[in-house]
C-alpha cells in the first residue's frame, strides 16, 4: 500500500491535545519544552509556531483502536496513547544522537541545533513526561490496579526498547550476528512498542489482562513483519517509495536479516566478498551493486520476504481471533496491511 490508512488521521487532533497538555507546565525550564515542541513539529528552528511535519501517530492510533475494539470509549485511553507517543519520541531523540543523525522530517535534529547534552536531557524529559502522562488514565475512570498494571507494561516495553538498542549498537562492525540475535534485537526495538500499544489500549479499555496480552501478541507479530519488510525496503525498495537509493542499507553496512542470511548461506567465495565489503571503511556504488547481487544469489531476498509474510499472516490470524468490534477491527486490519503487507 502506498498511502497511509485513513485511521492514522482519525485521532490526531485529540492525541495532539493530550500531548500539548503533557507539555503545558513548562515554567521551570521553558527552553527544554521548546526543544520538545520543536521535535514534535509544533515550532520551527527559531521557536516560532509552525505546522511542520509530525509523525504518523501509529502507536497512539493502535492503542485507541484496541480500546475501542474491546468495547470501551477510546477517550478513556487518550493519556495512554499520548504516553506511547512520548516514549516513541524519547527513543527518536536519543537514536539521532547515537546514530549521529543530523536530519529528521527534513529538519535538523534536536542535538544538531542545541547540542548533544541538551538533546540527551530532552529525550530523558520526554520519557518521564510519558510516565506522568500515563498516570492520567486514573482521571479517565481507570481503576487503580489497572493503572498500576498498565504502568508496568509501559515500563517493561521501555526496558525492552533499551535492550534492543543495546543489541543494535553492538552489531556495528560485527559480521557474525546470528538470526537469533537479530530477532532478539528487533523484538525489543520494533515489536515491543507495537505490542505494548495494542496491549495497553486493550487493558485500559477492558481491565482484562489475559485479553490484553492477546492483543499484545498480535502487535508483536506485526512489529516483526514490519521490521523485516523495512529490511527489504532498505535494500530493494524503489527510490520513489523510500526516498533513498536502492541499497541504502548496504551503503550504511546495516546488519539486516538479508545480510545475516547471506553471510551464513552464500557460497564461500561470495560470503568472503560480502564480508570484505561490510568490513571496509566506505562502500562504493559498485560494491553496493555487487553486495546486492550476492544477496540475491544466496536466496536472502526470498528468505526475508517469506519471514515477513509469515509474521504478517500470524498477526492477521491473531487479529481475526480476538472477537473485536467490527469497525475498529477493520481499521486495525487496514493498518496491519499497511505495515506488514507492503510491497517494495
Amino acid at each position: 500500500m502506498s498511502s497511509s490508512p485513513s485511521a492514522l488521521e482519525r485521532f490526531r487532533t485529540e492525541v495532539e491535545a493530550e500531548l500539548r497538555a503533557s507539555l503545558s507546565d513548562d515554567a521551570a525550564a521553558p527552553g527544554l519544552y521548546a526543544m520538545l515542541r520543536y521535535h514534535l513539529g509544533w515550532l520551527d528552528a527559531q521557536l516560532r509556531p509552525t505546522t511542520g511535519p509530525s509523525g504518523k501517530l501509529l502507536r497512539p492510533t493502535l492503542c485507541l483502536l484496541a480500546a475501542e475494539a474491546v468495547g470501551a470509549d477510546y477517550r478513556r485511553a487518550l493519556p495512554a496513547a499520548a504516553a506511547l507517543e512520548l516514549v516513541h519520541n524519547f527513543s527518536l531523540i536519543h537514536d539521532d544522537i547515537q546514530d549521529r543523525g543530523d536530519e529528521r522530517h527534513h529538519r535538523p535534529t534536536v542535538w544538531c541545533l542545541w547540542g548533544e547534552a541538551q538533546g540527551i536531557d530532552a529525550g530523558d524529559a520526554a520519557l518521564i513526561l510519558a510516565e506522568l502522562t500515563f498516570l492520567r488514565t486514573a482521571e479517565r475512570g481507570v481503576a487503580p490496579p489497572i493503572v498500576v498494571a498498565g504502568a508496568r507494561l509501559l515500563n517493561r516495553a521501555c526496558l525492552r526498547l533499551a535492550e534492543g538498542q543495546h543489541l543494535d549498537i553492538g552489531f556495528e562492525g560485527k559480521l557474525d550476528v546470528t538470526a537469533g540475535e537479530y530477532f532478539a534485537m528487533i523484538s525489543g526495538k520494533t515489536a515491543a512498542m507495537l505490542g505494548c500499544s495494542l496491549e495497553l489500549g486493550a487493558l485500559v479499555g477492558s481491565g482484562d489482562a489475559a485479553l490484553a496480552r492477546r492483543y499484545g501478541e498480535v502487535g508483536e507479530e506485526l512489529g516483526l513483519a514490519f521490521q523485516v519488510q523495512d529490511d527489504l525496503l532498505g535494500i530493494w525498495g524503489k527510490v520513489e517509495r523510500t526516498g533513498k537509493p536502492v541499497g541504502s542499507d548496504v551503503y550504511q553496512r546495516k546488519m539486516t536479516l538479508p545480510v545475516i542470511h547471506a553471510l551464513a548461506h552464500a557460497e564461500p567465495a561470495d560470503r568472503a566478498e560480502l564480508a570484505a565489503i561490510y568490513g571496509s571503511g566506505t562502500v562504493s556504488p559498485g560494491e553496493v551493486a555487487r553486495a546486492v547481487a550476492i544477496l540475491e544469489a544466496s536466496g536472502a531476498r526470498a528468505h526475508a520476504d517469506e519471514v515477513a509474510r509469515r509474521h504478517y499472516a500470524d498477526a492477521m490470524a491473531g487479529l481475526r481471533g480476538l472477537g473485536a468490534a467490527e469497525a475498529p477491527a477493520a481499521a486495525l486490519r487496514e493498518i496491519a496491511d499497511f505495515l506488514g503487507g507492503r510491497d517494495y
